[in-house]
């Protein structure tokens, strides 16, 4: 469990950093160059990572669903709508929306058992953490926007 809780931490930090990294290339670049550079360059290295690391291996597909290989598809989406994101609203607005849809979409996957996955009990609690987090985007966003105005109309 401490090995998924490191993973999943990390994960979180490189995707936030990776942001970052995308939106100042965004600014030279528009937005499909920086979606090919980032998914490019990202597809190099995995390739050279992967033959390094699982040798042929790297290229046994049994048992796998056809429509799996739609995830890097799916990646050009991510990209895309998140450096759109960052530049409109800031990365941590950006972020915090963008972790609050994966939490909730992947809710609704796992209730309802979809592409593949073990079917788990939607439970009150759930819906609970997840408007706590939505609470906590607006009280983020909203919040401290009154004590920043008074601020600036002192100056």
């Amino acid at each position: 469990m401490v090995s998924g809780l490191l993973m999943a931490i990390t994960a979180g930090s490189l995707v936030s950093l990776q942001n970052i990294f995308n939106s100042k290339v965004n600014e030279r670049a528009d937005t499909w160059t920086t979606t090919t550079l980032v998914l490019g360059l990202g597809a190099i290295a995995s390739f050279l990572i992967g033959l390094f690391v699982e040798g042929k291996g790297m290229f046994n597909f049994a048992n796998m669903e056809p429509w799996y290989w739609v995830s890097g598809l799916i990646g050009i989406g991510v990209v895309t709508c998140l450096v759109q994101g960052v530049k409109w609203l800031g990365p941590t607005f950006a972020i915090s929306i963008v972790l609050t849809s994966q939490l909730g979409f992947a809710l609704l996957w796992d209730s309802l058992g979809w592409f593949g996955l073990e079917k788990v009990p939607f439970t009150a609690k759930q819906l609970i953490g997840v408007l706590v987090i939505v609470g906590g985007i607006v009280v983020f966003k909203f919040g401290g926007r009154h004590k920043v105005l008074q601020d600036s109309k002192a100056a």
